[in-house]
């Protein structure tokens, strides 16, 4: 039950991460004092639940900033909300340290990933992209540099070799729900447990934009179909402009098909489409096309 004597809580959070962990702790009664979230981007597909809303609908205040900084905020988190504890669930921004050092029971984070593995942004993506088997959520300090601190908990998650990025998505999802969920009362007491990271182990990779989806026939059937499935359906997609001629195509699911051969780009069959590879063939299971834009 919240009192006031529950630690305060103020959370960063965006995107279906940010919702279902940020209900969590709703449910959980945990005391949270305010949401800072992001503005949704008109030019980007709403696919996941509104953090704002969530937010408003248990009279919690929601702050929209670009950034924060110093000179806007530290009255505000210091005098005002007088945090006890900070929770960062797919926050796109860091936040600096000045601001995790007012969270007096620690700032956490958690990480769509297996840490030390895939530190950065679009970290579901770049592992399905990469043709991993498995990933994870992770819960762990916050420090200066991004994805680095110590470990609270984490918790595994497998991945298909013909799994679309947002399949994954959604068990990273309920993972990050598991981990926060049963280290929370270990949180709010201050006895978060601290597991440091292997950084001999550690990957970075930086954010993805839409122009990251061109194929490159070039390569192997089986990197083509993971990028497909990568970026597929919410995400921009996958796309070419060499199969027809003034048309740009965007590929949401394919099959390899490695018992074929051809020049990589050359269309092998219509019916159905199947485009060869540097090695082994896709066949096209869903695509659109659209004009070329000059």
């Amino acid at each position: 039950m919240k009192t006031d004597l529950s630690p305060r809580i103020v959370v960063f959070a965006y995107s279906d991460v940010g919702h279902a962990c940020l209900k969590l702790l709703l449910k959980r009664g945990c005391q949270v004092v305010a949401v800072f979230t992001h503005l949704d981007n008109l030019n980007e597909n709403q696919w996941f639940p509104s953090v704002a809303k969530l937010a408003n609908e248990h009279g919690v205040s929601v702050y929209t900033p670009d950034k924060i900084t110093r000179a806007e905020h530290e009255d505000l988190l210091r005098k005002t909300l007088r945090p006890d504890l900070f929770f960062s669930f797919y926050y796109r921004n860091m936040l600096p340290l000045w601001a995790l050092e007012l969270a007096t029971l620690g700032a956490f984070n958690l990480h769509g990933s297996y840490l030390p593995y895939y530190r950065g942004r679009a970290p579901v993506n770049w592992a399905v992209l990469h043709g991993e088997t498995s990933t994870g959520a992770t819960l762990h300090h916050m420090v200066k540099a991004p994805d680095a601190g110590d470990i609270v908990d984490q918790e595994k998650v497998a991945i298909g070799p013909d799994e679309p990025a947002i399949d994954v998505m959604v068990r990273v999802r309920e993972a990050g729900v598991i981990v926060l969920g049963r280290q929370l009362d270990a949180l709010l007491a201050g006895r978060a447990p601290r597991i440091p990271q292997d950084e001999g182990l550690a990957t970075y990779f930086g954010g993805r934009r839409p122009d990251d989806g061109r194929i490159d026939w070039a390569q192997p059937a089986r990197a083509v179909h993971n990028l497909v499935r990568a970026v597929t359906h919410p995400y921009p997609g996958a796309f070419c402009d060499a199969l027809f001629q003034g048309e740009r195509t965007f590929i949401w699911q394919t099959r390899v098909r490695d018992e074929l051969s051809g020049a990589p780009g050359e269309i092998i069959s219509m019916e159905p489409l199947i485009v060869a590879t540097d090695h082994g063939a896709l066949e096209i299971i869903e695509h659109d096309r659209s004009p070329l834009r000059e």
